[in-house]
C-alpha cells in the first residue's frame, strides 16, 4: 500500500476507535486503543520492524483491537464485523486483512489463560500482544482493572470468593460467575510479566 494511502487509513482507524469506543469505561477506550498502538510502534522499533507494511499492521492491529471485544458486546462473543468491514473498506489486501484480523482474534488472554497457544506467533502479534499487556499492568494496569470493575458493579474485594485456579477459555469468559476486582490481579495481571514474548520482558 502507498505511503499516502496507509496515512489515510490509520486516520480512519483513529476515527474508528473514536467513534465505537466513545462510550466505554475508561479501561477500554479510545485512550486506551491510542496508548496500546503508541506502545506497538515503539517495540516494533525496539524488535527492528522497518518495513511499512509490517507497521502497518501492527498499528491498524493495535488500534482495532478492542473494538469487537466479548465484554463489550450482548451476546459475550468477540464481534470482528466492523473490523473486517473497515479493512475492505480502506483498501487493504487480503493477506494483509487476514493478517490482522488473526492477530486481533488471536491475542486476547482468554486464548492463553490455559498457558498454551495454537501455534507460534509471528513477531507482529507478538508486539501487539505486549503492547496490550504492557498497559494491562503497573499504574495504568491498576486503574483500568479497578474503573473496569466499578463499570460492572463488582466488590473490590470478597473474602469468601476466591480467585479461580485452571481456568478454562469459556470458565474465564463467563459472565454468570460473581468475580472481585482484586481477583483479576491473581487470574490474571499477576501473570502477564511472564507470558511477554518480545525482549521487552527483560526488561520489566
Amino acid at each position: 500500500m502507498a505511503a499516502a494511502a496507509a496515512a489515510a487509513a490509520v486516520r480512519c482507524a483513529e476515527e474508528l476507535v473514536e467513534r465505537e469506543m466513545s462510550g466505554r469505561d475508561a479501561s477500554h477506550d479510545a485512550a486506551h486503543a491510542l496508548r496500546v498502538r503508541d506502545l506497538a510502534l515503539s517495540l516494533a522499533a525496539e524488535q527492528g520492524v522497518s518495513s511499512p507494511d509490517r507497521l502497518l499492521i501492527v498499528e491498524l492491529a493495535a488500534l482495532l483491537h478492542d473494538i469487537g471485544d466479548y465484554k463489550y458486546t450482548k451476546d459475550n462473543v468477540e464481534d470482528m464485523s466492523i473490523i473486517k468491514r473497515f479493512l475492505e473498506e480502506v483498501g487493504l489486501e487480503e493477506g494483509q486483512r487476514e493478517e490482522i484480523v488473526a492477530i486481533i482474534t488471536g491475542m486476547g488472554f482468554k486464548n492463553e489463560v490455559s498457558n498454551k497457544l495454537n501455534a507460534e506467533p509471528t513477531l507482529e502479534f507478538a508486539i501487539v500482544q505486549d503492547a496490550d499487556r504492557l498497559d494491562a499492568i503497573g499504574a495504568i494496569g491498576v486503574a483500568r482493572c479497578f474503573t473496569y470493575g466499578g463499570s460492572k458493579n463488582s466488590a473490590l474485594h470478597d473474602p469468601n470468593v476466591l480467585p479461580r485456579d485452571n481456568l478454562s477459555k469459556e470458565k474465564y469468559m463467563s459472565k454468570e460467575e460473581k468475580q472481585t476486582s482484586i481477583n483479576h490481579f491473581h487470574e490474571k495481571l499477576f501473570k502477564l510479566k511472564d507470558m511477554m514474548k518480545t525482549e521487552v520482558r527483560a526488561e520489566l
